[in-house]
Protein backbone atom coordinates (compact mmCIF):
# COMPACT_ATOMS: atom_id res chain seq x y z
CA UNK A 1 0.00 0.00 0.00
CA UNK A 2 1.01 3.26 -0.96
CA UNK A 3 0.14 6.94 1.41
CA UNK A 4 -0.22 10.19 -0.19
CA UNK A 5 -0.51 13.23 1.54
CA UNK A 6 -0.77 16.64 -0.48
CA UNK A 7 0.11 20.11 0.85
CA UNK A 8 -0.37 23.35 -1.25
CA UNK A 9 -3.36 24.39 -2.45
CA UNK A 10 -5.54 27.72 -1.73
CA UNK A 11 -6.89 30.65 -2.91
CA UNK A 12 -4.74 33.29 -5.67
CA UNK A 13 -5.26 35.60 -7.88
CA UNK A 14 -5.68 35.33 -11.71
CA UNK A 15 -1.94 35.27 -12.74
CA UNK A 16 -0.42 34.01 -9.41
CA UNK A 17 1.14 30.95 -8.40
CA UNK A 18 0.92 28.47 -6.59
CA UNK A 19 3.07 25.15 -5.61
CA UNK A 20 1.34 21.27 -4.43
CA UNK A 21 3.64 18.86 -2.65
CA UNK A 22 2.67 15.59 -2.68
CA UNK A 23 4.71 12.88 0.08
CA UNK A 24 4.40 8.91 -0.20
CA UNK A 25 5.01 6.69 2.24
CA UNK A 26 4.34 2.69 2.85
CA UNK A 27 5.46 0.60 -0.16
CA UNK A 28 7.56 3.34 -1.99
CA UNK A 29 9.44 0.76 -3.57
CA UNK A 30 6.83 0.03 -5.96
CA UNK A 31 6.28 3.59 -7.39
CA UNK A 32 6.77 4.27 -10.85
CA UNK A 33 4.73 7.34 -12.05
CA UNK A 34 3.94 9.62 -9.80
CA UNK A 35 1.36 12.83 -11.12
CA UNK A 36 -1.32 15.18 -10.64
CA UNK A 37 -4.79 14.87 -11.48
CA UNK A 38 -7.54 17.83 -10.98
CA UNK A 39 -11.69 17.44 -11.22
CA UNK A 40 -13.50 20.70 -11.61
CA UNK A 41 -17.25 20.91 -10.28
CA UNK A 42 -19.30 18.94 -12.75
CA UNK A 43 -16.08 17.56 -14.70
CA UNK A 44 -14.35 14.58 -14.75
CA UNK A 45 -11.06 14.20 -13.49
CA UNK A 46 -8.38 15.02 -16.04
CA UNK A 47 -4.32 14.51 -15.66
CA UNK A 48 -2.55 17.73 -14.71
CA UNK A 49 0.77 16.03 -15.54
CA UNK A 50 2.99 12.96 -14.72
CA UNK A 51 6.53 12.19 -14.06
CA UNK A 52 8.39 8.81 -13.72
CA UNK A 53 10.87 7.93 -11.61
CA UNK A 54 13.85 8.19 -14.15
CA UNK A 55 12.51 11.66 -14.56
CA UNK A 56 10.77 11.80 -17.81
CA UNK A 57 7.63 14.19 -17.96
CA UNK A 58 4.28 14.79 -19.42
CA UNK A 59 2.15 17.50 -19.21
CA UNK A 60 -2.05 18.18 -20.50
CA UNK A 61 -1.45 20.97 -23.44
CA UNK A 62 -3.52 23.37 -21.38
CA UNK A 63 -0.80 23.25 -19.05
CA UNK A 64 2.29 23.20 -20.95
CA UNK A 65 4.68 26.14 -20.29
CA UNK A 66 2.91 26.77 -17.00
CA UNK A 67 3.02 24.19 -14.92
CA UNK A 68 6.07 22.39 -13.72
CA UNK A 69 6.33 18.36 -12.17
CA UNK A 70 8.96 17.63 -10.76
CA UNK A 71 9.87 14.66 -7.96
CA UNK A 72 12.55 14.31 -5.69
CA UNK A 73 13.16 10.49 -5.02
CA UNK A 74 15.05 10.64 -2.00
CA UNK A 75 12.29 12.63 -0.11
CA UNK A 76 9.91 10.39 -2.03
CA UNK A 77 8.03 13.68 -3.18
CA UNK A 78 6.37 15.22 -6.05
CA UNK A 79 5.95 19.06 -6.73
CA UNK A 80 3.47 20.30 -8.95
CA UNK A 81 4.51 24.23 -9.53
CA UNK A 82 1.92 26.36 -10.95
CA UNK A 83 2.68 29.79 -12.69
CA UNK A 84 -0.01 32.17 -14.72
CA UNK A 85 -2.53 31.03 -12.71
CA UNK A 86 -6.26 31.03 -14.67
CA UNK A 87 -10.11 31.09 -13.00
CA UNK A 88 -9.91 27.75 -15.43
CA UNK A 89 -7.44 25.87 -13.40
CA UNK A 90 -9.63 26.19 -10.23
CA UNK A 91 -10.12 22.58 -9.22
CA UNK A 92 -9.21 19.99 -6.65
CA UNK A 93 -5.99 18.77 -7.47
CA UNK A 94 -5.43 15.31 -6.55
CA UNK A 95 -1.55 13.31 -6.13
CA UNK A 96 -1.25 10.06 -8.17
CA UNK A 97 1.00 7.13 -7.78
CA UNK A 98 0.88 3.98 -9.94
CA UNK A 99 2.61 1.00 -9.15
CA UNK A 100 4.99 -1.43 -11.03
CA UNK A 101 2.24 -3.56 -10.91
CA UNK A 102 0.12 -0.82 -12.30
CA UNK A 103 -2.09 -0.39 -8.93
CA UNK A 104 -3.00 3.66 -8.63
CA UNK A 105 -3.14 5.20 -5.35
CA UNK A 106 -4.77 8.77 -4.83
CA UNK A 107 -4.15 11.64 -2.17
CA UNK A 108 -7.19 12.88 -0.39
CA UNK A 109 -7.70 16.07 -2.83
CA UNK A 110 -6.04 19.88 -2.27
CA UNK A 111 -8.65 22.73 -3.18
CA UNK A 112 -7.34 25.46 -6.00
CA UNK A 113 -9.26 28.61 -6.71
CA UNK A 114 -7.99 31.16 -9.03
CA UNK A 115 -9.87 34.44 -8.82
CA UNK A 116 -10.71 36.51 -11.82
Amino acid sequence: QVQLVESGGGLVQAGGSLRLSCAASGSIFSINVMGWYRQAPGKQRELVATVTRGGTTNYADSVKGRFTISRDNAKNTVYLQMNSLKPEDTAVYYCNAQSIWLADYWGQGTQVTVSS
